[in-house]
């Protein structure tokens, strides 16, 4: 392993609107609270059980290639959704990024903005990554606008990836660099 290069450290990372925090058990239920629609956006085609749920959560301390962290409302105190770094490769300094709200009532308010770039500096700043990617369906435009302002950059499409509602759905590759965080922080310019 790369010395210093590990998500065994579980944080808690504060923002202005949102607090990151390692999930448990107890964020099972608030986190079952995902619509369809956050279904549909991630691809998920399963549902989950609450014990499910809560087995998952309180599995995730144990795993040092992974950081599962609650999205967690500074006003309300609500948890608001989960980002995730995972699939750590210490060799390449790379990971995969996700995130997931829990449904319409949190969207257009910035908590995800927010979220993202707190879960992106840890893993540059702290962690030192050179690499964060993620997947992002071509039914989804609002994410790949966070995305695109984030810094990401379209690096390919894996067509047809996706079987959703009988039609067949691209997935959009998409990766920002240690360099290119290092430069605007997660406050790019997207391209016109």
């Amino acid at each position: 392993m790369a010395p210093g290069l590990s998500f065994a450290e579980k944080p808690t990372l504060t923002g202005d609107r949102v607090i990151l925090r390692p999930v448990g058990t107890a964020d099972a239920c608030a986190l079952a609270a995902m619509d369809a629609e956050t279904y549909r956006l991630t691809g998920t085609h399963r549902t989950f059980t609450l014990e499910e749920l809560a087995r998952w959560y309180g599995s995730r301390s144990e795993h040092d290639d992974r950081q599962d962290l609650a999205i967690v409302e500074r006003a309300s105190g609500e948890v608001a959704g989960e980002v995730v770094l995972m699939d750590l490769d210490v060799h390449n300094r790379h990971c995969a990024f996700r995130i997931a709200l829990v449904g319409a009532g949190v969207l257009g308010r910035g908590l995800g903005t927010e979220a993202s770039r707190l879960a992106l500096a840890h893993a540059f700043d702290t962690v030192g990554l050179h690499r964060v990617d993620l997947e992002v369906y071509s039914f989804n435009p609002r994410a790949r606008h966070v995305y695109d302002r984030l810094g990401f950059v379209h690096e390919g499409t894996r067509r047809q990836a996706l079987r959703w509602d009988g039609e067949w759905v691209d997935a959009h590759i998409m990766a920002i660099l240690a360099s290119e965080w290092a430069r605007h922080h997660g406050h790019a310019q997207p391209a016109q």
